[in-house]
């Protein structure tokens, strides 16, 4: 609870200095090569930045469906009051599955797929 006031009286003092908004630049990848039906697993990235006020959320999806036992980075800023974070989770890619980062910034949300190595 404490975290989330904090936050909040974060974002909305950050809004004040800064005035304006800007859209996430979302990327997604894998740490290693991305090889589909590898035994190996491999850890989904999902790294959100330049964007403005922090009233954002991450969520690592496979198929849909939320993965379980993600990990986020703390939210940090860079100059000019735009912040950035960083979402992972360990992974097994198989075919036919999906692996979306779904971004949600201040109204808005948008889905970026996870594209293996071809």
């Amino acid at each position: 609870m404490k975290a989330a006031f904090f936050a909040l009286v974060f974002a909305l003092v950050a809004v004040m200095a800064h005035g304006k908004t800007s859209p996430p630049k979302v990327q997604v990848y894998s740490r290693n090569p991305g090889k589909l039906d590898d035994t190996n697993e491999n850890t989904l990235i999902c790294h959100v930045s330049g964007f403005h006020p922090p009233d954002i959320t991450i969520t690592l999806l496979k198929n849909g469906v939320e993965i379980p036992g993600a990990q986020q980075t703390d939210l940090a800023f860079e100059s000019g009051w735009q912040f950035h974070l960083t979402k992972h989770v360990r992974f097994t890619p198989k075919t036919g599955e999906s692996y979306v980062c779904k971004v949600r910034h201040l109204t808005t949300a948008k889905s970026y797929n996870w594209e293996p190595d071809m």
